[in-house]
């Protein structure tokens, strides 16, 4: 008997024989390719720890201290929250543009609602999250249902939301004092925990709990199973029972619900509700969840990746300011880091799973 006919045999009475064969022929760059296919986040998760290796090695203790570290997480907690909203909608192979103004207006809902109409902080604040959430709203209708591309949709949006902020707040700013005074509650975000040298906002704890919550739900439940399915093949989820269209809808809804706690967080962040605050956040946080390793082809990628890409912009931001570096070279290195991060997405792509 030849050894061909005697693979044959084996294969066909061990199948499992034959997967192990398979894995061990794979090459060192295959078996790589493989393992990032699996887990997309340790790509970003291994830039970010280099990086703060290198600018602690540069800095040394200016870097590395309690107060310099949490100062990163202070800093990317509008981009954390706001691109854990792009990462569901980018999941479903979406876009969603209007993240940052939905955030804004929610913002200015809440500080007029409160200001200008004399209501209690707590129904103003409801009012923002009902306003952001409707935005959401709208612009799942439109792609769920009336099967618009999702960047039209949102394009379009992200324009309306900003007339309606800058027309609806008539360009007025609620100064950070006036708030602290009758309506403190808007400024929740703000409040700070210290523990030794380091320091925490509440927007930062924030963003970190919501980051692992949603990472619970989209691993753990069927709806996180649905959205991965929706955004891998939209027709085959039908097939096997998942209903796109809710699906679609619910996730922008969601997307439009955390953007309006980012606006609540932007309030704490910045003292005072400007309608002109947070023009870049559709940018940065397609930014974060780019450099997070979640594929913009839908149906791959963790949160959890997207977190540690908000940080990579934070310790690069901060480490070039204390060394002195202009800060256009901060855009520089982020413009390869998002060109370099697609590429690695596209190699990732090609395995054989």
């Amino acid at each position: 008997m030849s050894s061909t006919q005697e693979f044959e045999k084996a294969a066909a009475s061990s199948p499992t024989a034959v997967a192990a064969f398979a894995t061990q022929n794979k090459g060192p760059i295959k078996k790589i390719q493989h393992i990032l296919h699996q887990t997309p986040w340790m790509v970003p998760a291994i830039v970010l720890v280099g990086s703060i290796l290198v600018f602690g090695l540069l800095l040394g203790q200016k870097f590395f201290s309690p107060f310099a570290l949490t100062l990163i997480l202070q800093q990317v907690q509008i981009v954390g929250i706001l691109g854990a909203a792009q990462s569901l909608v980018i999941l479903t192979a979406g876009i969603d543009l209007s993240v940052g103004a939905i955030m804004v207006l929610s913002s200015v809902v809440m500080g007029l609602f409160s200001f200008r109409y004399g209501l209690p902080t707590e129904l103003a604040v409801l009012a923002g999250i009902a306003c952001g959430t409707f935005c959401g709203y709208i612009n799942g209708f439109l792609v769920a249902v009336m099967k618009l591309p999702p960047f039209i949709v949102t394009l379009g949006m992200w324009q309306i939301v900003l007339a309606t902020n800058f027309l609806y707040s008539a360009n007025e700013t609620i100064r950070a004092q006036d708030i602290a005074n009758d309506a403190p509650l808007l400024q929740f975000f703000g409040n700070k925990i210290a523990f030794g040298g380091a320091v925490f906002t509440f927007g930062a704890i924030f963003m970190v709990v919501l980051v692992l919550f949603l990472a619970y739900v989209l691993k753990q439940t069927a709806w996180g199973r649905h959205v991965y399915a929706v955004g891998d093949d939209p027709e085959a989820a039908e097939l096997s029972g998942v209903q796109v269209k809710r699906t679609l809808i619910s996730v922008y809804m969601l997307s439009g619900l955390i953007c309006a706690f980012a606006g609540w967080a932007l309030i704490g962040r910045i003292g005072s509700v400007s309608p002109t605050s947070g023009q870049l956040g559709n940018i940065e946080s397609i930014t974060a969840v780019v450099i997070g390793g979640i594929s913009l082809f839908g149906g791959r990628g963790s949160i959890m990746g997207m977190l540690f890409g908000a940080l990579i912009v934070g310790v690069f931001s901060l480490g070039l300011r204390l060394l002195g570096a202009d800060a256009q070279w901060t855009y520089l290195l982020i413009g390869v880091l998002i060109i370099a991060a697609v590429t690695v997405d596209q190699w990732i792509r090609k395995v054989s799973v």
